[in-house]
């Protein structure tokens, strides 16, 4: 069980290690590139002086050929030409490659020379233009000079001219070539390698600078991290920083004053009981009145009443304010959920003597339908319920209402009473935790309307205040509360609109 979470520590990137990684890995890849485009210039370079050298030895055999006599007789094709000595002993002077030459006639006879050495391949060439290739000697590779020579008696006399040296000289001074550009990169690449990394250790130091800052903060510091210290490329991270930083601030402000306030109300019926708790604990020892024993105990079961209620609002609130709770949506059966609520609550309509009823369809209708959270829209219908009755004088009345729209955009329900009502300047603020309207006696925690907002929020839904009923030209005033709630309908699947193209 513990190595996929092994697994997962080791595939954790290093930023210095992945930029250092895309910086050095090019760099060693393209040196040995560079050795190799350095071997090929250096074989270039050194074909260059060696083959005008061996380019002038042919041509200096060639000048041999017009000095001998028989060359101009026009007797080129004759085997009686001969090199001076002292020409074929300046060829057989290299001590380090081994020289060959040759001379043939039009014919492709030997006159003269190493018979070793093949001719060249291509057809005859320009007179006195000297040609270069590549061929080998007793399975030695050999660089080969050549040009033609013509001779007074026509175009078809002449002999050929080939010099051919092994590549000895060449191949060290291409190693010295080599030695000299590669060597110093030997020592170059290190440097350039330790230059990187400190440069990229100073790239990434302001990083470090910025986690000791805000590992050095206090756990209650949700101040916003000065992004004038920090690199630009780092600026829009410190930003999102901060921008989390403040929304934690006032969601953290929100539930300490939310917790004060839970705090505040559960006093009340906490201390009722303890007081009345006492005073029941006095009339037992002093063998008090019956009747007033049990008045005290009367107000403590109210008491307790009235702080289970509240823990089960402050419940119910946390549940609309849980964010991974409003992702799993469902179908909503909404007149179902209206129904329930309403049968749940005629006890207590009863007890108080209002008139509690429900107007709308008896089942949900195929269309709108709501998606969402069945058991937060319960809690919303339960509590504008609740809130309703406490607020209904006896004798009252109190009437949920569902009105399906007929073009299938919202859903519509209403919660009227017969209360006092709700005056316009409070409307917004009935909607805060722990607020009660002003000039009511009801014994209430304030938080059912907070809760209605909240799930309402997480639901898309619009949720407006009014009068019952609406003063009459100014005779009569006005007289009820009116709650209103509009949840948004989710499209049917089954139902294609109106000049949508046929599936």
């Amino acid at each position: 069980m513990l190595a996929p979470a092994m697994t997962d520590r080791h595939e954790q990137r290093s930023l210095f290690g992945e930029i250092l990684d895309w910086m050095l890995a090019p760099l060693l890849l393209l040196w040995p590139m560079s050795v190799a485009l350095t071997w090929l210039v250096a074989q270039g370079i050194a074909n260059g002086p060696y083959d005008r050298e061996l380019g002038q030895l042919a041509h200096g055999v060639a000048r041999e050929m017009r000095a001998d006599p028989a060359f101009d007789r026009g007797l080129a094709g004759r085997h009686d030409l001969r090199l001076a000595e002292p020409t074929a002993a300046l060829l057989r002077s290299d001590d380090v490659d081994r020289v060959w030459y040759q001379v043939r006639s039009v014919q492709g006879e030997l006159v003269a020379g190493d018979a070793e050495l093949a001719p060249p391949p291509e057809e005859r060439q320009a007179a006195d233009e000297v040609q270069f290739r590549d061929a080998t000697v007793h399975n030695d590779p050999v660089r080969v000079a050549y040009l033609w020579v013509g001779t007074p008696a026509g175009a078809n006399s002449g002999v050929m001219v080939q010099v051919a040296e092994t590549f000895d000289k060449r191949s060290r001074l291409a190693t010295e070539i080599i030695k000299g550009v590669i060597l110093p990169q030997f020592v170059i690449l290190p440097l350039a390698v330790l230059l990187v990394w400190f440069a990229l250790a100073r790239g990434i130091a302001p990083l470090n600078a910025l986690q000791q800052r805000i590992r050095r903060r206090q756990s209650q510091d949700l101040s916003p991290i000065d992004e004038h210290d920090v690199p630009e490329e780092v600026a829009p991270l410190v930003s999102a920083i901060n921008d989390l930083l403040a929304r934690l601030d006032q969601t953290m402000g929100s539930q300490k004053h939310f917790l004060a306030d839970a705090a505040h109300q559960m006093k009340t019926p906490l201390a009722g009981l303890r007081m009345q708790a006492e005073l029941a604990q006095r009339e037992i020892d002093a063998g008090g009145d019956p009747q007033a024993i049990k008045r005290s105990l009367k107000q403590i079961a109210r008491s307790s009443q009235s702080a289970a209620h509240l823990v089960n609002q402050l419940l119910a609130m946390a549940r609309a304010e849980d964010s991974e709770q409003a992702r799993r949506l469902q179908d909503v059966h909404i007149v179902k959920l209206a129904r329930e609520v309403v049968r749940d609550f005629v006890p207590r309509a009863m007890d108080k003597r209002i008139d509690l009823g429900y107007e709308g369809p008896d089942v949900d209708p195929p269309a709108p339908r709501i998606v969402g959270q069945p058991v937060l829209v319960r809690e919303l219908i339960r509590n504008l319920v609740d809130n309703a009755l406490q607020y209904t004088p006896a004798g009252g009345t109190v009437t949920v209402r569902l009105m399906p729209d007929p073009y299938g955009q919202v859903v519509l329900l209403q919660v009227e009473d017969t209360g006092p009502g709700i005056p316009e300047a409070e409307r917004e603020q009935v909607f805060q935790p722990f607020y009660r309207a002003l000039g009511t006696d009801v014994d209430g925690s304030g938080l059912g309307l907070a809760i209605v907002k909240e799930i309402a929020d997480k639901h898309g839904a619009i949720v407006t205040i009014a009068d019952a009923t609406p003063p009459h030209a100014g005779v009569h005033a006005a007289s009820g509360a009116l709650f209103s709630v509009r949840f948004a309908c989710a499209p049917r699947p089954d139902i294609v609109p109106a000049g949508s193209p046929a599936p």
